[in-house]
Formats: structure tokens, C-alpha cells, sequence
């Protein structure tokens, strides 16, 4: 009896650690953090008390970094180079060929096909000049860019929310990078351009503030991040631009809370400008 019990509690922990090793492994090859799916939980939210539900998936733990885009790119486009910095200076339509060449690098199929050959007659933005045409697989298992949903449910702590203001916090130089504390002395006058580049205000090493209720870091500056879907609001109608989020290293304070949306068309670039992964949960 004795020796029949130690049998089964030797089995349970065999396949405990079989489990917890797969999580770790998928979380620590791809630096992804699960994303236990709801409602959304912040009352400070735009999606609060809303009929909205996230499923279950995975976004990376940072924003992707120099380092990571050289390994699957080859080049590096960004202005401020460190391999630990995020990659900046890259379009939607460049961040979604990283997500095709890491899904395939990685054996995975696709979320994303461009057709650069077709112009997307969609796409009515007078400022984008490239309008290629690109499908999703939403059944794959891919890497892909989170929607303005899921990148604001995780931005507000999901499940774990604590109703903070900013990602991970009600003060923000506790967990972002801004125009104020982003340079070499900290700013305390108004916002001016020609002050902040005189600052030397930059992107920096991502990790180094303190991450949200989840355990993700810099949703809030550093770098804005390209999400997947179409812009739209009561002004602005889908077609013209892509969604973003989060503001940047040279952004106002003021438009840093989760519940902020910006936007860009698909084709342009700036250094303040990057992304960060995630997967459908397979």
C-alpha cells in the first residue's frame, strides 16, 4: 500500500513538472507571458462595463528589441542602436514580415500573407504609399501583433487589475519612459522639441521599470506599439490609419493612460515608433 502510494505521488509531480516545463519553455523561447482571457477588470478602461471579452494568449513580456529584429531581419533600421533597446523606425507593414519570418524561422504557421503585388482597396489613406495587401489566418499559431482589445486588457493588469491609471501604476516614472525622464537630466518645464533634443531624450534598455500586474513592461513609453487593427472613431473612419498605443520616449504624459488611443498610417516610421509580439493560444 505504501509502495503503491509512492508510486502515484511520483507520478503527479512527473507530470506537474511536465507541465510547468512546457509553459516555461514557451514563455522562455519566445519571452511570451500568458494572458489568462475576461472581461476587462480596470474601471479606468475604455472597455469596462463593456460587452467585450479577451480569450486566452500569449504577448511578449517587452517590446522587441534591436537584437531580436537583426536575428530575424538582418538589418537594423532603428536611430538609437543597442541591441537590449527596442527596434524603432519600422512601419506596420515591416512588423508584420517579422511576424511571418519568426513564425516560419520557428516552424509556425503564418497569421499573416502580404501580397505585395495587390494594393489593398481597402486602405484609402492619401499618405500611404505602399498599400499592400495582407490576409490574416486567425486560426494560426503564428506571431501577429495584439488588437487594440487585447493590448489595452493587458495594458489595465487583466485579470490581476489593480485600476491603475498607467500600465503598472498611477505614476508614471515608476514604469515609463517619457519625454520628462527620458534624457540626460530630468525635464520640468513645458514640452518643447527643440529642449527634449537638447536633453538627448532616447529609447532605453527595455525591463528597467517596473513591470505591470501580469509581469509585462514598458506598455507604457518607451516606444509607441503598432497594433494589428484598422483606426476608427467617431472623426476618423477605418481605411486611413493603423492603431497605436502606449506613447513613446517624446510623448506628453498627458496621453499615456491605458484608455489613450493614436495612430499612423501603416507606412510610416518614426524613432518612438515599435511593436511587441504575441500568439493565439494553440
Amino acid at each position: 500500500m505504501q509502495k503503491g502510494f509512492s508510486y502515484f505521488f511520483l507520478g503527479i509531480i512527473i507530470v506537474c513538472l511536465s507541465c510547468n516545463q512546457e509553459d516555461f519553455n514557451k514563455n522562455d523561447i519566445d519571452n511570451l507571458v500568458f494572458i489568462k482571457g475576461g472581461s476587462v477588470k480596470n474601471n479606468k478602461s475604455n472597455l469596462y462595463n463593456k460587452n467585450v471579452s479577451v480569450k486566452d494568449f500569449y504577448i511578449g513580456a517587452h517590446e522587441v528589441t534591436q537584437k531580436e529584429w537583426k536575428a530575424i531581419m538582418g538589418t537594423n533600421p532603428s536611430k538609437f542602436k543597442g541591441d537590449s533597446l527596442p527596434v524603432e523606425m519600422v512601419s506596420w507593414y515591416d512588423c508584420v514580415e517579422f511576424c511571418i519570418k519568426k513564425s516560419e524561422q520557428k516552424g509556425l504557421v503564418p497569421y499573416y500573407k502580404i501580397y505585395k503585388d495587390s494594393t489593398d482597396s481597402f486602405n484609402t489613406s492619401q499618405f500611404d504609399s505602399i498599400k499592400w495587401l495582407v490576409k490574416r489566418n486567425p486560426k494560426a499559431n503564428g506571431y501577429r501583433l495584439p488588437s487594440e482589445i487585447e493590448w489595452e486588457y493587458v495594458a489595465s493588469g487583466g485579470q490581476q487589475s489593480k485600476n491603475y491609471i498607467y500600465s503598472g501604476s498611477n505614476k508614471i516614472d515608476d514604469i515609463a519612459w517619457y519625454w520628462r525622464n527620458s534624457g540626460d537630466t530630468i525635464l520640468d518645464q513645458q514640452w518643447n522639441y527643440i529642449i527634449i533634443e537638447k536633453n538627448k531624450c532616447r529609447t532605453h534598455i527595455i525591463n528597467n521599470k517596473e513591470p505591470n500586474e501580469l509581469g509585462v513592461y514598458d506598455m507604457t513609453g518607451n516606444v509607441r506599439e503598432w497594433c494589428d487593427d484598422w483606426y476608427e472613431d467617431e472623426r476618423i473612419p477605418r481605411g486611413l490609419f493603423r492603431a497605436q498605443r502606449g506613447g513613446g520616449w517624446i510623448g506628453l504624459e498627458v496621453y499615456f493612460k491605458n484608455s489613450d488611443r493614436d495612430y499612423f498610417e501603416a507606412s510610416g516610421i518614426g524613432p518612438d515608433q515599435g511593436f511587441r509580439i504575441c500568439r493565439n493560444k494553440s
